[in-house]
């Protein structure tokens, strides 16, 4: 199995032990870092493949952090939080991180996300996979286009950068034009998990989604809400 690196940020010392001890017993390598500053030298000195991200800490808080990482890098990030309202996911999810785990957690559930995330990052960086044929993934809807295999997504010419999760949702979307995607659907679909009660997490991906996409900017908008239903793309 490659190397994975996986930078823990958290000032509780006794999480982020924790959170390592089972880590390393799945194989990951760990760096830990107590507040934003050092974890953002960490990142700029290792290669790191997921951040596992502290929103309440001193001085640069998690989210502000987050911020920081998204302006260079798509690496997945969760963030781990002991507040566990809608208003907070909304806004963890809403700067850039890709999960959120309320603490106190399953340490267990916690590397099942890990794994999660992480299986869609190596899907965005395929060097890995060598040989054989390669079937063109590409699909093409009124200026968008998507290429399942480098995962590339341009907006009428112009390249946009997703995250792992973003590109899942827009590529469900689009390979499927004309369904309409409940939010609970779109869940299950992109995340591999059941949904056991109400959560916004979907709707703040597509908000973001489609702040990148420029959405906003266009009369004949790619992504349709369908009221009480959910979302789709048209052909």
């Amino acid at each position: 199995m490659p190397d994975i690196n996986i930078l823990v940020v958290d000032d509780e010392k006794e999480i982020a032990d924790l959170v390592e001890i089972y880590l390393v017993s799945d194989g990951y390598r760990v760096f830990k870092a107590q507040d934003a500053q050092e974890g953002l030298r960490i990142l700029r000195e290792e290669e790191v493949h997921l951040v596992l991200l502290d929103i309440m800490m001193p001085g640069m808080d998690g989210i502000q952090m987050c911020k920081k990482i998204r302006e260079t890098s798509n690496i997945p990030i969760i963030m781990l939080s002991a507040k566990s309202t809608d208003l907070d996911k909304i806004m963890g999810l809403g700067t850039g991180a890709d999960d959120y785990v309320t603490k106190p957690f399953n340490p267990l559930e916690l590397t099942a996300r890990v794994k999660s995330q992480l299986r869609r990052y190596t899907q965005l960086n395929p060097n890995n996979q060598g040989g054989g044929e390669r079937e063109a993934n590409e699909i093409n809807i009124r200026g968008l286009s998507i290429n399942k295999d480098n995962h590339k997504v341009m907006i009428d010419g112009e390249e946009i950068k997703l995250t792992p999760i973003e590109f899942d949702i827009l590529y469900l979307l689009a390979s499927n034009p004309g369904k309409v995607f409940s939010t609970d659907e779109i869940f299950e679909r992109v995340w591999n998990e059941k949904v056991y009660e109400a959560n916004n997490t979907v709707m703040v991906h597509i908000r973001r989604l489609r702040g990148k996409m420029k959405e906003d900017q266009r009369q004949d908008k790619i992504i349709s809400t369908v009221w009480g239903v959910g979302y789709k793309i048209e052909k």
